[in-house]
């Protein structure tokens, strides 16, 4: 691989703090929080949606807003980072690849990136391309920031819908990274298996990868998750479950 794209939320960054920040926010046990969003996975659901059994009517850009204002906005520090990515982004880049952060996250949130001072060559926020993943227009911004192929690029991430299947729909290689609630709970989805160029456990798996698997061309297209609006930052496109009855 000529380039390796990699995203924000437990891929690089663990979301404890989110979290909990969250709960805090809102007045409930941490681990109540953690339990609502742990169903809304296993469902196939966006994980705000949490959010809004606790609160149905709230608006969670406006609630994030009201938090920026009282001073409890978003915070980042090296505590965050899950321990393998420095150690496997700085191991790639001397091998050669170059290295790209680019995920969901606010333009603060890419702020705080930019500011850990890690080993990439570029390290950029959804809302600063002003698009969301999973829209087919975020992963269009990824081709153009690789600067190699999309066959020479590999986009890593935890999370089936918003990562491994427009990834590979917009020509890229995929890696799933079995790592957060997302990455743990389908990793053995069969289309999670089936579409994954590579499958990972760390960061630092990705020094060194073998050749992908051919590509597939009359691979079925597979559906996504269950329809999840208002997450923090931007709208998401409907979508639908591919994940129903299990």
């Amino acid at each position: 691989m000529e380039t390796i794209v990699l995203g924000i939320g437990e891929t690089l960054v663990r979301d404890d703090r989110h979290w909990a920040s969250w709960a805090n926010w809102l007045g409930v046990p941490a681990h109540t929080l953690s339990a609502l969003v742990g169903a809304a996975v296993a469902q196939g659901r966006d994980a705000t949606d949490a959010l809004r059994v606790l609160r149905p009517d709230m608006d969670v850009d406006e609630a994030y807003l009201a938090r920026a204002a009282a001073g409890r906005g978003e915070h980042l520090d090296e505590s965050d980072l899950y321990p393998d990515v420095r150690p496997a982004l700085a191991e790639l880049r001397a091998a050669g690849v170059r290295v790209v952060v680019a995920g969901n996250g606010t333009a603060r949130a890419g702020e705080l990136l930019r500011a850990l001072d890690l080993p990439a060559d570029l390290v950029v926020a959804s809302d600063e391309w002003g698009v969301r993943k999973p829209d087919p227009a975020f992963f269009a911004r990824v081709v153009e920031v690789a600067e190699a192929e999309p066959s020479a690029t590999l986009y890593v991430g935890d999370h089936p819908a918003d990562d491994l299947f427009p990834a590979a729909a917009a020509g890229l290689r995929t890696a799933h990274l079995r790592r957060g609630a997302y990455g743990h709970w389908w990793a053995e989805h069969p289309d999670v298996v089936g579409m994954a160029d590579f499958r990972v456990n760390a960061l630092t798996e990705l020094v060194g990868l073998g050749p992908a698997r051919p590509a597939v061309e009359d691979h079925p297209a597979r559906p996504a998750f269950e329809d999840g609006s208002g997450a923090v930052g931007g709208a998401r496109p409907a979508r639908v479950s591919y994940l129903r009855g299990l």
